[in-house]
Protein backbone atom coordinates (compact mmCIF):
# COMPACT_ATOMS: atom_id res chain seq x y z
CA UNK A 1 0.00 0.00 0.00
CA UNK A 2 2.08 3.71 -1.07
CA UNK A 3 2.49 5.61 1.73
CA UNK A 4 0.15 8.70 2.45
CA UNK A 5 2.10 12.21 1.63
CA UNK A 6 0.41 14.53 4.59
CA UNK A 7 -0.47 18.14 3.91
CA UNK A 8 -0.52 20.88 6.18
CA UNK A 9 -0.51 24.70 6.41
CA UNK A 10 3.40 25.78 6.67
CA UNK A 11 4.40 28.60 9.68
CA UNK A 12 2.14 32.18 8.41
CA UNK A 13 1.17 30.17 5.13
CA UNK A 14 -0.59 33.22 3.22
CA UNK A 15 -3.35 30.82 2.21
CA UNK A 16 -4.01 30.07 5.74
CA UNK A 17 -7.52 32.24 6.44
CA UNK A 18 -5.92 32.92 9.98
CA UNK A 19 -2.79 34.57 7.89
CA UNK A 20 -5.20 36.19 5.81
CA UNK A 21 -4.14 40.24 4.96
CA UNK A 22 -5.68 42.15 7.58
CA UNK A 23 -7.30 44.39 4.99
CA UNK A 24 -8.99 41.24 3.13
CA UNK A 25 -10.08 39.99 7.09
CA UNK A 26 -12.47 43.18 7.52
CA UNK A 27 -13.38 43.08 4.13
CA UNK A 28 -14.59 39.53 4.60
CA UNK A 29 -16.17 40.79 8.51
CA UNK A 30 -17.89 43.53 6.81
CA UNK A 31 -20.00 41.66 4.48
CA UNK A 32 -20.33 38.67 6.64
CA UNK A 33 -22.05 41.37 8.89
CA UNK A 34 -24.25 42.84 6.15
CA UNK A 35 -26.24 38.67 6.04
CA UNK A 36 -26.71 39.58 9.56
CA UNK A 37 -28.16 42.82 8.70
CA UNK A 38 -30.54 41.33 6.47
CA UNK A 39 -31.59 38.90 9.16
CA UNK A 40 -32.66 41.45 11.90
CA UNK A 41 -33.89 43.61 9.61
CA UNK A 42 -36.77 41.22 8.28
CA UNK A 43 -37.47 39.93 11.84
CA UNK A 44 -38.75 43.47 13.04
CA UNK A 45 -39.92 44.82 9.61
CA UNK A 46 -42.50 42.30 8.95
CA UNK A 47 -44.95 43.88 12.07
CA UNK A 48 -45.38 47.11 11.23
CA UNK A 49 -47.16 45.46 7.77
CA UNK A 50 -50.05 43.99 10.24
CA UNK A 51 -52.92 46.23 9.31
CA UNK A 52 -52.51 45.89 5.02
CA UNK A 53 -52.07 42.70 6.26
CA UNK A 54 -54.94 41.72 8.08
CA UNK A 55 -57.17 43.48 5.60
CA UNK A 56 -55.69 41.85 2.29
CA UNK A 57 -55.62 38.69 3.59
CA UNK A 58 -58.64 38.76 6.05
CA UNK A 59 -56.93 37.34 8.98
CA UNK A 60 -56.97 37.76 12.78
CA UNK A 61 -53.95 39.83 14.72
CA UNK A 62 -53.08 36.71 15.96
CA UNK A 63 -52.45 35.36 13.08
CA UNK A 64 -50.47 38.03 11.90
CA UNK A 65 -48.19 37.81 15.25
CA UNK A 66 -47.71 33.99 14.68
CA UNK A 67 -45.50 34.82 11.12
CA UNK A 68 -43.48 37.18 13.44
CA UNK A 69 -43.01 34.07 15.62
CA UNK A 70 -41.63 31.51 13.58
CA UNK A 71 -39.29 34.11 12.24
CA UNK A 72 -36.93 32.79 15.72
CA UNK A 73 -38.13 29.94 15.59
CA UNK A 74 -36.41 28.93 12.30
CA UNK A 75 -33.42 30.43 13.72
CA UNK A 76 -33.56 28.16 16.75
CA UNK A 77 -33.87 25.03 14.98
CA UNK A 78 -31.86 25.30 11.69
CA UNK A 79 -28.74 26.18 12.62
CA UNK A 80 -28.09 22.57 14.63
CA UNK A 81 -28.11 21.06 11.24
CA UNK A 82 -26.21 23.85 9.29
CA UNK A 83 -23.32 24.51 12.21
CA UNK A 84 -22.46 21.00 11.19
CA UNK A 85 -22.51 20.74 7.80
CA UNK A 86 -20.11 23.41 7.50
CA UNK A 87 -18.30 21.45 9.05
CA UNK A 88 -18.06 19.40 5.93
CA UNK A 89 -18.99 22.24 3.07
CA UNK A 90 -17.28 24.93 4.37
CA UNK A 91 -18.59 28.17 5.22
CA UNK A 92 -18.92 29.81 1.15
CA UNK A 93 -21.11 27.19 -0.53
CA UNK A 94 -23.45 28.25 2.52
CA UNK A 95 -23.43 31.68 3.00
CA UNK A 96 -24.63 31.86 -1.32
CA UNK A 97 -27.27 29.06 -0.80
CA UNK A 98 -28.83 30.38 2.33
CA UNK A 99 -28.63 33.75 1.17
CA UNK A 100 -30.44 32.55 -2.78
CA UNK A 101 -33.43 30.70 -0.41
CA UNK A 102 -33.87 34.16 1.99
CA UNK A 103 -34.21 35.84 -1.13
CA UNK A 104 -37.28 33.44 -2.46
CA UNK A 105 -38.68 33.36 0.75
CA UNK A 106 -39.36 37.39 0.34
CA UNK A 107 -41.49 36.41 -3.01
CA UNK A 108 -43.41 33.66 -1.45
CA UNK A 109 -44.10 35.93 1.59
CA UNK A 110 -45.39 38.98 -1.06
CA UNK A 111 -47.39 36.57 -3.61
CA UNK A 112 -49.14 35.10 -0.10
CA UNK A 113 -52.80 34.67 -1.17
CA UNK A 114 -53.66 33.64 2.39
CA UNK A 115 -52.47 33.82 5.69
CA UNK A 116 -50.96 30.59 6.24
CA UNK A 117 -48.59 30.83 3.26
CA UNK A 118 -47.10 33.82 5.11
CA UNK A 119 -46.37 31.97 7.62
CA UNK A 120 -44.55 29.42 5.99
CA UNK A 121 -42.51 31.81 4.23
CA UNK A 122 -41.57 33.15 7.34
CA UNK A 123 -40.66 30.05 8.85
CA UNK A 124 -38.34 29.46 5.90
CA UNK A 125 -37.47 32.98 5.62
CA UNK A 126 -35.95 32.36 9.54
CA UNK A 127 -34.49 29.47 8.13
CA UNK A 128 -32.40 30.55 5.69
CA UNK A 129 -31.23 33.99 7.55
CA UNK A 130 -30.14 31.80 10.28
CA UNK A 131 -26.78 31.69 8.30
CA UNK A 132 -26.63 35.53 9.19
CA UNK A 133 -26.86 34.57 12.61
CA UNK A 134 -25.20 31.61 13.82
CA UNK A 135 -21.76 31.19 10.35
CA UNK A 136 -20.73 35.10 10.80
CA UNK A 137 -19.39 34.36 13.98
CA UNK A 138 -17.81 31.22 12.54
CA UNK A 139 -16.42 33.23 9.75
CA UNK A 140 -14.62 35.62 12.43
CA UNK A 141 -13.51 32.83 14.59
CA UNK A 142 -11.91 31.71 11.32
CA UNK A 143 -9.41 35.00 10.03
CA UNK A 144 -9.42 36.52 13.89
CA UNK A 145 -6.89 35.45 16.34
CA UNK A 146 -9.11 35.17 19.58
CA UNK A 147 -6.19 38.80 21.34
CA UNK A 148 -8.01 40.34 18.00
CA UNK A 149 -11.47 39.26 18.06
CA UNK A 150 -13.16 41.56 20.61
CA UNK A 151 -13.57 44.27 17.81
CA UNK A 152 -14.83 42.23 15.14
CA UNK A 153 -17.25 40.56 17.75
CA UNK A 154 -18.34 43.60 19.00
CA UNK A 155 -18.97 44.75 15.27
CA UNK A 156 -21.30 41.84 14.62
CA UNK A 157 -23.35 41.95 18.15
CA UNK A 158 -23.90 45.78 16.96
CA UNK A 159 -25.47 44.58 13.65
CA UNK A 160 -27.76 42.36 15.34
CA UNK A 161 -29.51 44.26 17.41
CA UNK A 162 -28.80 47.49 15.99
CA UNK A 163 -31.07 46.21 12.93
CA UNK A 164 -33.72 45.17 14.81
CA UNK A 165 -34.50 48.85 14.94
CA UNK A 166 -33.45 49.90 11.22
CA UNK A 167 -36.61 47.26 9.72
CA UNK A 168 -39.21 49.29 11.45
CA UNK A 169 -38.07 52.43 10.62
CA UNK A 170 -38.63 51.75 6.74
CA UNK A 171 -41.53 49.46 7.01
CA UNK A 172 -43.71 52.13 8.76
CA UNK A 173 -43.03 54.83 6.10
CA UNK A 174 -43.99 51.91 3.96
CA UNK A 175 -47.09 51.10 5.25
CA UNK A 176 -48.08 54.28 5.99
CA UNK A 177 -48.43 54.41 1.61
CA UNK A 178 -51.99 53.15 0.81
CA UNK A 179 -50.73 51.59 -2.73
CA UNK A 180 -48.45 49.68 -0.81
CA UNK A 181 -48.61 48.06 2.66
CA UNK A 182 -47.24 44.99 3.50
CA UNK A 183 -46.54 43.50 0.44
CA UNK A 184 -43.94 46.05 -0.33
CA UNK A 185 -42.38 46.17 3.08
CA UNK A 186 -41.32 42.65 1.36
CA UNK A 187 -40.38 43.74 -1.96
CA UNK A 188 -38.75 46.38 -1.10
CA UNK A 189 -36.32 44.29 1.45
CA UNK A 190 -35.96 41.70 -1.32
CA UNK A 191 -34.26 43.96 -3.72
CA UNK A 192 -31.72 45.09 -1.18
CA UNK A 193 -31.44 41.39 -0.16
CA UNK A 194 -30.51 40.80 -3.34
CA UNK A 195 -27.54 43.14 -3.25
CA UNK A 196 -25.60 40.96 -0.82
CA UNK A 197 -26.02 38.05 -3.63
CA UNK A 198 -23.18 39.16 -5.48
CA UNK A 199 -21.03 40.56 -2.76
CA UNK A 200 -21.00 37.32 -0.72
CA UNK A 201 -19.97 35.84 -4.25
CA UNK A 202 -16.83 37.93 -4.75
CA UNK A 203 -15.74 38.75 -1.50
CA UNK A 204 -16.80 35.89 0.86
CA UNK A 205 -14.24 33.27 -0.02
CA UNK A 206 -14.21 30.47 1.92
CA UNK A 207 -12.43 30.91 5.22
CA UNK A 208 -12.60 27.16 7.26
CA UNK A 209 -9.10 26.59 7.29
CA UNK A 210 -9.83 22.17 7.13
CA UNK A 211 -11.71 23.00 3.69
CA UNK A 212 -9.65 25.53 2.40
CA UNK A 213 -6.63 22.69 2.92
CA UNK A 214 -8.81 19.77 1.64
CA UNK A 215 -8.95 22.27 -1.95
CA UNK A 216 -4.91 22.66 -1.74
CA UNK A 217 -5.05 18.73 -1.56
CA UNK A 218 -6.86 18.20 -4.39
CA UNK A 219 -5.44 20.57 -6.52
CA UNK A 220 -2.22 19.26 -5.92
CA UNK A 221 -3.14 15.83 -6.73
CA UNK A 222 -4.80 17.07 -9.90
CA UNK A 223 -1.36 18.78 -10.75
CA UNK A 224 1.00 15.73 -9.83
CA UNK A 225 -1.54 12.98 -10.71
CA UNK A 226 -0.15 11.61 -7.32
CA UNK A 227 -2.94 10.32 -5.41
CA UNK A 228 -1.11 9.93 -2.03
CA UNK A 229 -1.21 13.61 -1.10
CA UNK A 230 -3.53 14.25 1.80
CA UNK A 231 -4.49 16.77 3.92
CA UNK A 232 -3.75 16.74 7.62
CA UNK A 233 -7.13 17.30 9.09
CA UNK A 234 -9.33 15.24 11.59
CA UNK A 235 -13.37 15.36 10.20
CA UNK A 236 -15.81 13.17 11.82
CA UNK A 237 -18.35 11.52 9.65
CA UNK A 238 -21.15 13.95 9.06
CA UNK A 239 -24.06 12.12 10.74
CA UNK A 240 -21.99 11.65 14.01
CA UNK A 241 -21.13 15.39 13.65
CA UNK A 242 -25.09 16.63 13.44
CA UNK A 243 -25.77 14.28 15.96
CA UNK A 244 -23.10 16.11 18.38
CA UNK A 245 -24.31 19.66 17.04
CA UNK A 246 -28.13 18.55 17.80
CA UNK A 247 -27.42 16.88 21.18
CA UNK A 248 -24.87 18.64 22.91
CA UNK A 249 -26.28 22.14 22.76
CA UNK A 250 -29.36 20.83 24.46
CA UNK A 251 -27.08 18.71 26.87
CA UNK A 252 -25.09 22.11 27.72
CA UNK A 253 -28.07 23.87 29.01
CA UNK A 254 -29.60 21.09 31.11
CA UNK A 255 -26.71 20.10 33.16
CA UNK A 256 -24.05 23.24 32.47
CA UNK A 257 -24.89 25.53 35.53
CA UNK A 258 -23.21 28.34 33.96
CA UNK A 259 -25.45 27.75 30.41
CA UNK A 260 -28.64 26.84 31.88
CA UNK A 261 -28.35 30.53 33.55
CA UNK A 262 -27.40 32.81 30.83
CA UNK A 263 -29.75 30.92 28.15
CA UNK A 264 -32.56 31.88 30.79
CA UNK A 265 -31.69 35.28 31.11
CA UNK A 266 -30.75 36.05 27.38
CA UNK A 267 -33.79 33.93 26.54
CA UNK A 268 -35.91 36.25 28.95
CA UNK A 269 -34.34 39.67 27.10
CA UNK A 270 -34.96 37.84 23.74
CA UNK A 271 -38.58 37.14 24.22
CA UNK A 272 -39.43 40.64 25.70
CA UNK A 273 -37.83 42.32 22.84
CA UNK A 274 -39.81 40.06 20.86
CA UNK A 275 -42.96 41.61 22.82
CA UNK A 276 -41.44 45.22 22.31
CA UNK A 277 -41.56 44.82 18.68
CA UNK A 278 -45.00 43.81 18.43
CA UNK A 279 -45.91 46.32 21.47
CA UNK A 280 -44.58 49.60 20.79
CA UNK A 281 -47.19 50.10 17.72
CA UNK A 282 -50.16 49.67 19.90
CA UNK A 283 -48.57 51.80 22.59
CA UNK A 284 -47.76 54.93 20.34
CA UNK A 285 -51.07 54.36 18.32
CA UNK A 286 -53.53 53.97 21.48
CA UNK A 287 -51.66 56.11 24.20
CA UNK A 288 -50.61 59.23 21.69
CA UNK A 289 -52.53 58.59 18.39
CA UNK A 290 -48.84 57.88 16.21
CA UNK A 291 -49.53 57.05 12.62
CA UNK A 292 -47.82 54.03 11.74
CA UNK A 293 -45.02 56.00 9.91
CA UNK A 294 -44.44 58.08 13.03
CA UNK A 295 -44.64 54.48 15.20
CA UNK A 296 -41.96 53.31 12.65
CA UNK A 297 -39.68 55.74 13.41
CA UNK A 298 -40.07 55.05 17.17
CA UNK A 299 -37.71 52.40 16.45
CA UNK A 300 -34.84 54.60 15.94
CA UNK A 301 -34.47 53.90 19.76
CA UNK A 302 -33.66 50.11 19.23
CA UNK A 303 -30.98 51.79 16.83
CA UNK A 304 -29.22 53.98 19.93
CA UNK A 305 -29.39 51.27 22.41
CA UNK A 306 -26.78 49.18 20.70
CA UNK A 307 -24.90 51.78 19.73
CA UNK A 308 -24.57 52.94 23.32
CA UNK A 309 -23.45 49.69 24.48
CA UNK A 310 -20.98 49.50 21.88
CA UNK A 311 -19.09 52.31 23.61
CA UNK A 312 -19.82 50.49 26.67
CA UNK A 313 -17.95 47.32 25.33
CA UNK A 314 -14.87 49.31 24.24
CA UNK A 315 -14.43 50.49 27.70
CA UNK A 316 -15.48 46.68 28.99
CA UNK A 317 -12.33 45.86 26.71
CA UNK A 318 -10.01 47.64 28.54
CA UNK A 319 -11.53 46.25 32.36
CA UNK A 320 -11.10 42.92 30.63
CA UNK A 321 -7.56 43.31 29.40
CA UNK A 322 -7.26 44.74 33.23
CA UNK A 323 -8.56 42.59 35.42
CA UNK A 324 -7.88 39.39 33.25
CA UNK A 325 -4.57 38.27 35.39
CA UNK A 326 -6.66 38.15 38.30
CA UNK A 327 -10.37 37.18 37.44
CA UNK A 328 -9.70 35.23 34.27
CA UNK A 329 -12.57 34.54 32.18
CA UNK A 330 -15.11 36.46 34.44
CA UNK A 331 -13.39 39.62 33.61
CA UNK A 332 -15.56 39.28 30.59
CA UNK A 333 -18.59 40.24 33.07
CA UNK A 334 -18.08 43.39 34.54
CA UNK A 335 -20.01 45.77 31.79
CA UNK A 336 -23.09 43.06 32.11
CA UNK A 337 -22.91 43.01 36.45
CA UNK A 338 -23.95 47.36 35.27
CA UNK A 339 -26.40 46.63 32.75
CA UNK A 340 -28.19 43.74 34.63
CA UNK A 341 -29.88 46.94 36.09
CA UNK A 342 -30.51 48.62 33.08
CA UNK A 343 -32.76 45.72 32.10
CA UNK A 344 -35.45 46.60 34.66
CA UNK A 345 -35.01 50.06 35.34
CA UNK A 346 -35.69 50.15 31.13
CA UNK A 347 -38.86 48.34 31.82
CA UNK A 348 -40.47 49.75 34.84
CA UNK A 349 -39.84 53.41 33.11
CA UNK A 350 -41.84 51.41 30.03
CA UNK A 351 -44.33 50.70 32.39
CA UNK A 352 -45.13 53.49 34.47
CA UNK A 353 -45.26 55.68 31.62
CA UNK A 354 -47.94 54.08 29.31
CA UNK A 355 -50.31 56.89 29.91
CA UNK A 356 -52.06 59.38 27.24
CA UNK A 357 -50.44 62.28 29.97
CA UNK A 358 -46.76 61.69 30.28
CA UNK A 359 -44.70 62.43 27.26
CA UNK A 360 -44.28 59.71 24.38
CA UNK A 361 -40.52 60.97 24.56
CA UNK A 362 -39.97 58.90 28.31
CA UNK A 363 -41.25 55.59 26.17
CA UNK A 364 -38.71 56.27 23.83
CA UNK A 365 -36.05 56.46 26.73
CA UNK A 366 -37.17 53.44 28.29
CA UNK A 367 -36.45 51.20 25.06
CA UNK A 368 -33.34 52.84 24.26
CA UNK A 369 -32.11 51.85 27.96
CA UNK A 370 -33.69 48.67 27.52
CA UNK A 371 -31.52 48.17 24.23
CA UNK A 372 -28.58 49.31 26.07
CA UNK A 373 -28.54 46.84 29.19
CA UNK A 374 -29.48 44.03 26.40
CA UNK A 375 -26.64 44.67 24.32
CA UNK A 376 -24.03 44.54 26.60
CA UNK A 377 -25.46 41.62 28.55
CA UNK A 378 -25.75 39.53 25.08
CA UNK A 379 -21.94 40.81 24.32
CA UNK A 380 -20.68 39.40 27.24
CA UNK A 381 -22.84 36.32 27.48
CA UNK A 382 -21.22 35.93 24.41
CA UNK A 383 -17.74 36.22 25.38
CA UNK A 384 -18.07 34.51 28.37
CA UNK A 385 -19.09 31.17 27.17
CA UNK A 386 -16.58 31.68 24.36
CA UNK A 387 -13.51 32.04 26.77
CA UNK A 388 -14.91 29.34 29.22
CA UNK A 389 -16.18 26.30 27.51
CA UNK A 390 -12.80 26.54 24.83
CA UNK A 391 -13.05 23.02 22.60
CA UNK A 392 -16.84 23.27 23.59
CA UNK A 393 -17.64 26.64 23.01
CA UNK A 394 -19.66 26.34 19.76
CA UNK A 395 -22.01 23.91 21.47
CA UNK A 396 -22.53 26.48 24.66
CA UNK A 397 -23.20 29.02 22.17
CA UNK A 398 -25.99 27.13 20.14
CA UNK A 399 -27.15 26.26 23.66
CA UNK A 400 -28.22 29.80 24.47
CA UNK A 401 -29.08 30.53 20.70
CA UNK A 402 -31.36 28.05 20.80
CA UNK A 403 -32.85 28.74 23.97
CA UNK A 404 -33.08 32.81 23.43
CA UNK A 405 -35.08 31.95 19.73
CA UNK A 406 -37.08 29.56 21.14
CA UNK A 407 -38.25 32.03 24.07
CA UNK A 408 -38.52 34.56 21.32
CA UNK A 409 -40.98 32.17 19.23
CA UNK A 410 -43.14 31.59 22.45
CA UNK A 411 -43.32 35.36 24.18
CA UNK A 412 -45.00 37.41 20.90
CA UNK A 413 -48.04 34.80 20.83
CA UNK A 414 -49.42 35.65 24.31
CA UNK A 415 -48.03 39.53 23.91
CA UNK A 416 -51.56 40.87 23.13
CA UNK A 417 -53.48 38.91 25.19
CA UNK A 418 -50.97 39.82 28.19
CA UNK A 419 -51.18 43.83 27.64
CA UNK A 420 -55.49 43.53 27.31
CA UNK A 421 -55.67 41.77 30.57
CA UNK A 422 -53.42 43.74 32.70
CA UNK A 423 -52.97 46.46 30.91
CA UNK A 424 -49.23 48.17 29.48
CA UNK A 425 -48.50 49.34 32.76
CA UNK A 426 -48.98 45.84 34.77
CA UNK A 427 -47.94 43.90 32.56
CA UNK A 428 -44.71 45.81 31.34
CA UNK A 429 -44.04 45.69 35.82
CA UNK A 430 -44.07 42.08 35.72
CA UNK A 431 -41.29 42.20 33.32
CA UNK A 432 -39.85 45.01 35.24
CA UNK A 433 -39.69 42.56 38.47
CA UNK A 434 -38.30 39.26 36.25
CA UNK A 435 -35.72 41.32 34.87
CA UNK A 436 -35.21 42.75 38.56
CA UNK A 437 -35.22 38.53 39.55
CA UNK A 438 -32.53 37.96 37.03
CA UNK A 439 -30.05 40.95 38.63
CA UNK A 440 -27.50 39.03 40.49
CA UNK A 441 -26.96 35.94 38.21
CA UNK A 442 -24.02 38.13 36.65
CA UNK A 443 -22.73 38.62 40.36
CA UNK A 444 -22.56 35.17 41.31
CA UNK A 445 -20.73 34.13 38.08
CA UNK A 446 -17.99 36.99 38.55
CA UNK A 447 -17.50 36.08 42.33
CA UNK A 448 -18.03 32.30 42.25
CA UNK A 449 -17.55 31.28 38.40
CA UNK A 450 -14.13 29.70 39.01
CA UNK A 451 -15.82 27.43 41.43
CA UNK A 452 -18.96 26.92 39.68
CA UNK A 453 -16.91 26.08 36.17
CA UNK A 454 -15.03 23.61 38.19
CA UNK A 455 -18.08 21.75 39.61
CA UNK A 456 -19.28 21.16 35.72
CA UNK A 457 -18.32 18.45 33.00
CA UNK A 458 -17.66 20.24 29.91
CA UNK A 459 -16.32 23.70 31.37
CA UNK A 460 -13.87 21.33 33.53
CA UNK A 461 -12.77 19.38 30.58
CA UNK A 462 -12.20 22.74 28.83
CA UNK A 463 -9.86 24.09 31.49
CA UNK A 464 -7.88 21.19 31.22
CA UNK A 465 -7.82 20.91 27.20
CA UNK A 466 -6.12 24.55 27.75
CA UNK A 467 -3.60 23.52 29.83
Amino acid sequence: MPMKRWVDFEPNDPRNPINFPRREKWLLTIVACLATVLASTAASAYNLGFESMIRDLNCTQFQATIGLSVYPLGFAVVPMFTASLSEEVGRRPLYLWTALGYELAFVMIALAPNIQTVIVGRFLQGAFASTGATMVGGTIADVWPVAERGLPMSIFALAATFSLGLGPIIGGWIEMNPSLGWKWINWVQMTWSGAFIPAAYFVLKETRSTIVLEKIVKQMRKKTRDQRYRARVEKPELLKLMWISCTRPTRLVLTEPVVTSFSLWIGFLWGVLFCLLESISGVFKTLHNFNVGQTGTVFVTMCIGPLLGFATNLYQEKLYKKYFPTRNAEARLIASCYAAFLLPIGMFIYAWCSFPKVHWISLCIAITIYMWGTFVVYLCIFSYLADCYGPYASSALAGQSLARNILATVFPLFTQQMYQKLTYKWANTLFGFLALIMVPIPFVLFYYGPKIRMMSKFSRMAVESQK
